[in-house]
């Protein structure tokens, strides 16, 4: 992720980086003051930094957005990132917010088969574990934000297949991901969990 040193440009990437997570969490006060299209004209200032093609830059452009009401611009911009590369915890994001505009552009179908796919495809070291040109260190904490994520891949899969009236194999995700978040019974709702998917199969 390498950001670009002419015209007064950062080619710090933890520098982008800051800057990045800086303009979201000002969000509020940036659309209060400029409206929508000043942030995403802002995340879009940062986006230019990187060079063209950027998965990175692409997905920002993408959350700025999907954040802004305009799921139906987003998409191919997620597509873009993900087609491009993205890696870590980025590219579970991209795959879990790309599903969840899907599903709000009336798409579930598409939805629920791209996070299927992601569910199957498990936490690798491919870079979806989080290895971005990061030492260990960082590498570990970014595979644990991935590993993170599970919850909401199960979470925006039981709304698409909600949308699609299947809610016997919704509520099985919903009680797996609730489980490991409880502080007793962890283990008897992970196994209704398992009963419940058993009886929505047959």
């Amino acid at each position: 992720m390498n950001g670009q040193d002419a015209g007064g440009r950062s080619g710090d990437g933890a520098d982008w980086e800051r800057r990045v997570a800086d303009t979201w969490a000002r969000m509020d006060a940036l659309v209060a003051e400029r409206g929508a299209d000043g942030f995403r004209a802002a995340i879009g200032e940062l986006a230019d930094e990187q060079p063209a093609g950027s998965p990175p830059a692409a997905f920002e452009r993408a959350c700025a957005f999907d954040s802004t009401g305009l799921p139906e611009r987003a998409v191919p911009l997620y597509r873009e990132a993900l087609h491009g590369g993205l890696a870590g915890v980025r590219r579970r994001r991209a795959v879990i917010q790309l599903a969840s505009s899907l599903r709000n552009l009336d798409r579930s179908a598409e939805s629920e088969a791209l996070l299927r796919a992601e569910l199957d495809r498990g936490i690798g070291t491919d870079g979806s574990g989080g290895t971005d040109g990061t030492d260990s260190a960082g590498g570990a904490r970014e595979r644990a934000e991935v590993v993170a994520l599970e919850d909401a891949v199960r979470a925006v899969l039981a709304l698409a297949l909600t949308d699609l009236g299947r809610s016997r194999e919704a509520v099985p995700l919903l009680l797996t991901a609730l489980a490991s978040h409880l502080p007793r019974y962890q283990r008897s709702m992970a196994g209704y969990a398992q009963q419940l998917a058993r009886r929505a199969e047959d």
